[in-house]
């Protein structure tokens, strides 16, 4: 029987991967706040959505910077590493391997060249056409790997760097709402030149990603517990197939693709935080009901209800279940 090896990915048998696609990505444009402290609490708060490595990017309006290791947000960060992440506007990303292995070339924010400068880009998804976007990246910049492909990167999220590189006669913005019907599958995007933060959501709303307020900026993140944790204003969801834009200009909303809604069920079952809001309802509510309703169709006579231990966050759906069951719970 294969035992595990003691680090945080959880393999237990090689080749065997069970479904792993939840990132906590998080980004905050804030003049005058200390947004790379910011985003090490967003992260934080979204610890539980990827343990195996963390980064933030921060730019001052004319430099891009970007740290990233493997490691929990707090392992990956010290006092001395967030003060030189100087700016007014940053990402961060805490990642569970989804496409490519668990390694430092494959940790976000990804980093990459761009007709006017530099783009950092963090993801939570999982693309479905990466073989096309394989082809299309050759057919545009030639068949040598360069930037984070050409470092070793193997996921889909280099690709989508890649791609943002685009001409000297189309700004990221204009090249980030020609690229963007171009991804098939899941994505929540937050991106970011020197001046810039961007935020995106695929036509299907497949994972989470709500826009905050801050008294002196905006707030990005996959998860409203993240906009709680830094004393943002929850103002709405991301819209599927919607691409945010903010700089000094505002925020502006751009429409990339129809939306064609279909949620994943399973971030109300097991991903998200029990204390996050997606689509206006409570997870730990919509946890509770959950197990109040598997008691109604599938009663059973038992000693003692108990949520599966180191599953993620608390198991309401399964302390609640004993209401209705008259068990006892634990």
């Amino acid at each position: 029987m294969p035992g595990g090896d003691g680090r945080l990915t959880h393999d237990l048998l090689p080749g065997e991967k069970g479904p792993q696609d939840a990132c906590g990505v998080f980004g905050v444009w804030a003049p005058g706040e200390e947004v790379a402290k910011l985003t090490y609490f967003g992260l934080y708060a979204l610890q539980h959505r990827g343990q195996e490595s963390a980064g933030i990017a921060t730019s001052n309006g004319e430099q891009l910077l970007v740290y990233k290791d493997m490691g929990l947000v707090s392992q990956v960060f010290n006092e001395t590493a967030l003060s030189a992440l100087t700016g007014h506007l940053a990402i961060g990303h805490t990642r569970y391997s989804t496409t490519g292995s668990s390694n430092w070339e494959n940790a976000q924010p990804t980093l990459g060249a761009t007709a006017s400068g530099t783009v950092a880009l963090g993801h939570n998804g999982n693309l479905t056409n990466t073989t096309e976007l394989v082809e299309l990246v050759s057919e545009r910049y030639g068949p040598a790997r360069r930037g984070e492909l050409g470092r070793g990167n193997t996921t889909d999220t280099a690709l989508i760097t890649a791609l943002l590189a685009g001409d000297p006669d189309h700004t990221l913005e204009e090249t980030a709402l020609e690229v963007l019907p171009l991804l098939r599958g899941a994505f929540c995007l937050t991106f970011m030149d020197e001046r810039t933060l961007y935020a995106a959501r695929d036509r299907h709303g497949v994972r989470p990603l709500v826009l905050g307020r801050l008294e002196r900026g905006w707030v990005i993140a996959s998860e409203t517990a993240a906009l709680d944790i830094v004393g943002a204003v929850f103002i709405r969801e991301v819209e599927p197939g919607e691409l945010i834009t903010i700089d000094e200009g505002g925020m502006r909303s751009h429409r990339f693709a129809e939306p064609t809604p279909n949620g994943c069920v399973f971030e109300y079952v097991y991903l998200a935080r029990p204390d996050t809001a997606i689509a206006g309802r409570s997870v730990h509510a919509a946890r509770v009901e959950m197990g109040r309703q598997l008691a109604r169709e599938h009663a059973v006579e038992a000693d003692l209800v108990i949520p599966v231990p180191e599953s993620g966050p608390p198991r309401p759906s399964a302390m609640r279940r004993s209401p209705a069951s008259a068990s006892p719970r634990a």
